[in-house]
């Protein structure tokens, strides 16, 4: 895992910020029409199934906390499949996600080639769901195709396409809808030819029990994040993806349409502008490193010391 793997994306986030506007999903001049999030209201900060988003929905929820807000959570609600639809029903209220990868669960057919391209996008395909989205970090967390040291020496892999050579013996790990979903399987085999003889849904989201298989020779290569601690740690070899099957996934806020008021979205694009990828890496490193904080504290702990919340 290299920096150079992560486009430099700061300049994106005005972008995103001018089409809100334009749609009207975040009007800086003007509060939603509803009550929104404040004091008297609870709002509901809820996360995916994998650590490092219940890292960023604790990031969330304590900074709403901090300015008065009541918050309840529910964390490790499950996938895009799962959260989206509690995000339109009511059930939750805000969660983080990421740029690319949600842009093709709203739209399959979706231009994902550039940082731009998706931000562009994103506010019309968020708004027919009832939804919106806030300002954007700079940090990105992509999905990858990982194998270990040794099977990339022995099978001589740099780039993902090299697996396609070893289909007959190639055996993948990855959270259940990488089986269906563009960037998983099916994008592999169109931008690849990479169709592996067996598929192992693992729903950690990369996780220790995803890296397990992949250490343990279970499967030959995962689907593990870019930001994970246990690439450097183990090893690991992420495989290069020149034809960008896994598009830029810039950290991003998602709310139902006119839940929070003004004073909560200042509060949450206020920790999109400190939480860069280096920034991510820490806070993962924290919590699955070797001293185990727990996300809520770890997220405490980053939020006092970027002047977030009161010390």
């Amino acid at each position: 895992m290299t920096n150079k793997r992560r486009l430099p994306l700061l300049a994106t986030v005005s972008v995103l910020a001018g089409a809100l506007m334009l749609s009207g999903c975040s009007d800086p001049t003007k509060a939603p029409e509803s009550s929104g999030g404040g004091s008297s209201s609870t709002l509901t900060v809820s996360s995916a199934n994998f650590v490092e988003s219940e890292i960023i929905g604790n990031l969330y929820a304590e900074t709403l906390k901090d300015q008065g807000f009541t918050v309840e959570t529910k964390f490790n609600i499950g996938s895009r499949e799962a959260y989206i639809p509690a995000l339109t029903d009511g059930s939750i209220d805000l969660i983080p996600d990421y740029t690319g990868n949600l842009l093709l669960f709203l739209d399959p057919k979706a231009d994902v080639s550039t940082p731009a391209s998706i931000l562009n996008a994103l506010p019309a395909a968020l708004l027919a769901k009832s939804l919106t989205a806030f300002t954007p970090a700079s940090a990105e967390d992509k999905d990858a195709v990982v194998v270990t040291r040794a099977t990339a020496e022995k099978w001589n892999l740099k780039t993902i396409g090299d697996l396609k050579a070893h289909n007959a013996e190639l055996s993948i790990a990855g959270p259940p809808e990488f089986k269906e979903r563009p960037v998983g399987l099916p994008g592999l085999a169109t931008h690849y030819g990479v169709e592996p003889s067996k598929f192992v849904p693992i729903a950690d989201g990369g996780g220790p029990a995803t890296v397990k298989a992949l250490l343990d020779g279970t499967v030959s290569a995962a689907n593990i994040f870019t930001t994970s601690t246990a690439i450097p740690a183990n090893d690991l070899v992420v495989l290069e993806d020149p034809k960008n099957n896994f598009p830029a996934q810039q950290v991003i806020p998602v709310a139902a349409k006119d839940k929070l008021d003004m004073k909560a979205i200042e509060a949450i694009d206020a920790v999109s502008a400190k939480l860069s990828t280096t920034e991510l890496i820490k806070l993962n490193e924290a919590v699955s490193g070797d001293t185990k904080t727990e996300p809520k504290t770890a997220a405490i702990d980053w939020l006092k010391a970027q002047g977030l919340i009161g010390k």
